[in-house]
């Protein structure tokens, strides 16, 4: 009987044991599937955040106006597609961009600016002190970003570079005039006197061409000038200064940019050198300069572009400077055609003209 019972006991014992490692085995089973449960979660949540990163930026229609065509300004709307591209902003895709020149024509300003607002653009993108000027003219509702805009608070486009304070804002091509001097007057070390020559009616030349001025003073040296109303006029104006000067400045004015050949044409024949606002100039004819790069200039005008298409205020976007760095660049053809002598130091930067930037 006492053999009996300890059986018994014996039996409990081991059904007990029994039951306690199975309630551990589906406590374990239930864990793991916890686990595997919150992973998917896990996996779930982070495909949904890629997905939001990844999303494709919204649709967005551009007016993009130039004022007239001339490779510096060409280049600017070149950087301004790329950069948009970057930001993930593909014309074709989910870009729309209605790109206008107006041929240096007032009138064709005035009607691109009309047709802008009346298919009431998502923003647009202006190229040229006039053209922004044309574009403000006609709306103060649609975001307006410019490029190639020397002074943006001469030409009463904004209240202050700092704090724009309306619809307009951008990049700046404000170039270092007085460096631009300095390497005139450095290649041509005899030079007495500096002329410019440049429309008087463009508001950005004007600005260049006083601080050239002021340059010229500072360095104890006269100038001259003769100005144009357009093209038409240039052969004459620049026949007339190389009678005048010993060494020629030209800022970057639209009209003198897409007239280079000609100026080049009158002073290679003249043997006066000729220092320019920008490269694509020296490419075209004149003979050196210390300029940005306007493609990079029209990157970064794309940047702010973004900034605006994705809720930022225009007007409390601050008026942007080059971030590239100034670079000299000399015309070979050039320099063999007036037969001046570049100073060792700027060995690397004569270069062919195809070789510009």
């Amino acid at each position: 009987m006492k053999d009996m019972k300890n059986g018994l006991k014996k039996g409990t014992i081991a059904r007990l044991k029994k039951g306690i490692a199975l309630a551990l085995a589906l406590l374990l089973v239930v864990g793991m599937l916890a686990a595997c449960g919150q992973k998917a979660d896990t996996a779930t949540t982070d495909t949904a955040a890629d997905s939001a990163t990844t999303e494709t930026p919204k649709a967005v229609s551009i007016g993009a106006v130039q004022l007239v065509e001339h490779p510096a300004l060409d280049s600017a709307y070149e950087g301004f597609i790329e950069g948009m591209a970057e930001a993930g902003y593909v014309e074709g895709q989910n870009l729309t961009i209605d790109f206008q020149n107006a041929q240096g024509d007032a009138n064709n300003l005035s009607t691109i600016a009309d047709s802008f607002v009346s298919q009431n653009k998502d923003l647009i993108f202006s190229i040229t002190t006039d053209a922004t000027q044309a574009m403000a003219s006609k709306t103060t509702e649609i975001p307006i970003i410019a490029t190639a805009v020397t002074d943006y608070e001469g030409a009463k486009l904004v209240d202050s570079n700092e704090a724009p304070g309306g619809n307009v804002t951008g990049t700046s091509d404000m170039n270092p005039v007085s460096e631009q001097i300095a390497l005139a007057l450095e290649l041509v070390p005899t030079a007495e006197t500096v002329g410019f020559i440049y429309n008087s009616s463009e508001d950005n030349s004007v600005i260049q061409v006083d601080m050239a001025k002021a340059a010229v003073e500072a360095a104890g040296k006269k100038w001259t000038e003769v100005t144009v109303t357009g093209t038409n006029d240039v052969q004459q104006a620049a026949t007339s200064l190389v009678k005048k000067c010993d060494v020629i400045y030209i800022p970057t004015d639209n009209t003198l940019a897409s007239s280079m050949p000609i100026v080049g044409e009158v002073t290679n024949k003249a043997k006066i050198a000729v220092v320019c606002g920008e490269s694509n100039m020296v490419n075209e004819g004149g003979l050196a300069t210390l300029g940005i790069d306007y493609k990079s200039l029209g990157k970064q005008t794309a940047a702010m572009a973004v900034k605006v298409i994705e809720g930022a205020d225009p007007a409390t976007l601050p008026i942007e400077f080059a971030t590239t760095g100034n670079t000299v660049t000399i015309n070979k053809e050039t320099v063999e055609a007036i037969g001046i002598t570049i100073p060792e130091k700027y060995a690397d930067s004569v270069v062919m003209p195809e070789e510009a930037e």
